[in-house]
């Protein structure tokens, strides 16, 4: 549910008694550098001159589902974009499994969803097959998306990813939401360590929402990939994130789902926020 009004009201559903809330696997311990996905320490990053992330300092550790919340222009994605290298900070450091996130190179660790929106991919003329296929490729080669090889890492993707049924559909025969899978899909071809989301369920309808939410969590509980995932959804992130930060510029909270506060989001949004908890009988998104 996203904040987009002054006094809204965030309808927040608690974890029911059986769920799985998971602490991550590497809770307690002392982890060597290399162990942890993401480490920002004392980040900065400004577009001329003026910081759009100040003095960001926490860790993304093993086995977390992360959620990065903010409102538009917080400067959540430019986090992600920081975290995957694709920025250099103005100031501090961001460190990849232990690396420089610039110069980091073993990317096989790691998978990337962009927000889906209008894909190039959308209007080409290919497969799902294809399309996911071209997942376990570690450099560019043309027409690779043509290529039509049967790999067992290929299979079992779509089949996590609940879209094996379509592999021979043509990618613009899809709804967003199927479409969103095989972005997935392709980001698991090489089994990764950790999954970085940017906005997931952009334009997704209600069913591929919860489709989604049920495939994060196999991939997060039953396969123990660290999860991150960019969102303005309060609700969702409630519901199935195990820890969260807090952007607006500034680290506004970072910590477990369940100490986030109507303070902590008030000073967020920057306007009174309601947190409405709810038991699993009157659950509702």
């Amino acid at each position: 549910m996203s904040v987009s009004e002054p006094h809204a009201s965030s309808s927040i559903t608690p974890l029911n008694e059986t769920k799985s809330h998971n602490v991550p696997a590497h809770s307690g311990e002392t982890l060597r550098p290399d162990q942890v996905p993401i480490r920002f320490e004392e980040t900065w990053f400004s577009y001329n001159s003026e910081p759009v992330v100040r003095d960001i300092n926490f860790s993304i550790t093993p086995g977390e589902f992360a959620a990065i919340l903010g409102p538009n222009g917080s400067g959540k994605t430019t986090l992600m974009k920081l975290a995957l290298g694709l920025i250099k900070p103005t100031s501090g450091r961001v460190l990849l499994f232990g690396e420089p996130a610039e110069s980091f190179t073993d990317w096989h660790r790691v998978g990337y969803v962009p927000q889906r929106t209008q894909a190039t991919e959308s209007r080409f003329p290919a497969s799902v097959r294809e399309i996911v296929n071209f997942g376990s490729y570690s450099g560019f080669r043309p027409f690779a998306f043509f290529q039509r090889k049967k790999s067992s890492r290929v299979d079992e993707a779509m089949e996590m990813a609940g879209i094996q049924h379509l592999a021979d559909r043509r990618v613009s025969d899809l709804s967003v939401g199927q479409q969103q899978r095989m972005l997935i899909a392709r980001s698991l071809v090489r089994r990764p360590d950790l999954l970085v989301m940017d906005e997931p369920v952009a334009g997704v309808d209600a069913a591929g929402e919860d489709q989604f939410h049920n495939l994060m969590r196999r991939l997060n509980r039953d396969l123990g990939i660290t999860i991150v995932m960019v969102s303005h959804d309060i609700g969702a992130v409630m519901r199935e994130a195990t820890t969260i930060a807090c952007i607006n510029r500034d680290i506004v909270f970072h910590g477990p789902v369940h100490q986030l506060d109507a303070q902590a989001l008030s000073g967020l949004y920057g306007f009174p926020v309601d947190v409405l908890m709810h038991d699993p009988e009157h659950t509702h998104r």
